[in-house]
């Protein structure tokens, strides 16, 4: 059956595009040409008036290659249409930034944003973009926003041309000096670190010109993601590695938001360059997902021990969704997890619910999370309804999921750490 499109134009209040039958990929170029007609005419509706109140994105959005899902704000200079907080960071590269909603547009501004548009901007800032670069979601923190907008646009680092010097990231060598808190401590010192493509290692050193290095971290293990809240700085990155039987954090910041990510997309340059040497027959589509990873949820929550009839005690908790293993911490900052729970699947008798703690003792809060895994229950007790909704959601999730491969190994791991002679 053949997809028949209704389009409702009522200018300068609603805008609507809706599908009737059985929509298929190989209608998609055709749909997608309509759709930029329907916005052409629609933007020439808008000529020369106050958009105030219109809804601009009622369901053609998602064909065009927007940078953000609520496209209400536009730089007319690169006709490109962007989010509130992007129009912001547009601004502040002297580029020319207008309200869909409630600016006037001239004509010439009208027929400029319908010759351009994201999908051809897309064609020409992001021709060259290194598989391993890492591209912003809607929920990214600011810093990687604003790089990611300001190598597009005004570093132009994705064109395609030769670059001389090349860019840091792309060199497979790089070193520098990053603010790092100290294991025991909450001071931030200078460290000197050194990431070596080659030798698929992160190094650190106490002091720049130290004769032997503080640790050499392998790549292999190593994580890195961007905590500005937790870390009390905006440009805050939060390294994971393992560390014989635990997990180790260090967590660093750079006062340049340029540099950072010049950090973070080396060690993600680095990581993808080991994927791709450990897995020959990987294509990117599997390799770029593991090249590093946000943890699915983070936050404190009061914990019990195994007879359920130990005091409660307030610990934080990371969820790393990708290893199935929820850790948890004394404090948010620490370097060492105090434990950690394999999160497997349903079918293997893991399970997660509400619960009421029978002989709960020394909790502050009430909102209750019941973990099941073959070995023992867990209690952890939440402060909000929220948290405890959230938590469940997550790990219900991750409980969804088949196992991998590697997380077969992790139990594996775990198992021997757990039961190993003292």
């Amino acid at each position: 059956m053949d997809t028949l499109y209704a389009v409702v134009i009522s200018a300068p209040n609603f805008f609507k595009i809706s599908a009737v039958g059985n929509e298929t990929t190989t209608e998609e170029p055709w749909r997608s040409a309509l759709l930029s007609e329907c916005f052409s005419c629609y933007l020439v509706c808008l000529k020369g008036r106050k958009s105030s109140g219109i809804s601009l994105y009622a369901t053609w959005r998602n064909s065009f290659a927007f940078e953000s899902s609520d496209p209400d704000w536009a730089s007319y200079e690169l006709g490109v249409f962007v989010c509130l907080n992007c129009s912001g960071i547009h601004r502040s590269l002297s580029s020319r930034v207008k309200s869909i909603r409630l600016d006037f547009w001239e004509d010439k501004l009208v027929q400029f944003m319908k010759s351009s548009g994201n999908a051809n901007a897309q064609a020409l800032y992001e021709k060259a973009v290194p598989p391993y670069y890492y591209r912003p979601q809607q929920h990214d923190c600011n810093v990687l926003r604003e790089q990611w907008i300001r190598a597009k646009y005004e570093r132009k680092e994705f064109t395609g041309e030769t670059k001389y010097p090349p860019v840091s990231y792309s060199t497979g060598f790089y070193e520098g000096m990053l603010w790092k808190k100290g294991k025991e401590n909450t001071q931030f010192l200078k460290r000197k670190f050194v990431l070596s493509e080659r030798e698929f290692t992160l190094t650190y050193y106490n002091k720049e010109n130290s004769k032997g290095p503080k640790a050499v971290i392998a790549i292999k293990d190593l994580n890195a993601t961007f905590q500005p809240q937790k870390i009390g700085h905006p440009h805050g990155l939060q390294f994971t590695f393992q560390d014989n039987d635990h997990t180790r954090n260090l967590y660093v910041y750079h006062e340049s938001a340029e540099e950072i990510v010049t950090w973070y997309n080396a060690i993600r340059a680095a990581r993808y360059a080991y994927l791709k040497t450990a897995y020959p027959t990987g294509t990117d589509e599997e390799l770029i997902p593991k090249i590093t990873r946000n943890y699915l949820k983070e936050g404190y929550m009061e914990k019990t021990g195994p007879l359920q009839k130990e005091p409660f005690r307030k610990r934080w908790f990371i969820l790393d969704s990708q290893n199935r293993k929820l850790f948890y911490f004394k404090e948010q900052l620490d370097a060492e997890e105090l434990g950690v729970i394999f999160i497997g699947t349903e079918s293997n008798g893991y399970s997660v619910k509400e619960c009421v703690p029978k002989h709960a003792r020394g909790n502050k809060w009430t909102c209750g999370v019941s973990v099941e895994t073959p070995e023992r229950q867990f209690v952890f007790m939440c402060e909000q309804e929220r948290e405890q909704r959230e938590w469940l959601e997550a790990l219900r999730k991750v409980m969804s999921r088949p196992m991998q491969y590697s997380c077969c190994r992790i139990i594996v791991h775990l198992y021997f750490c757990l039961h190993k002679p003292s």
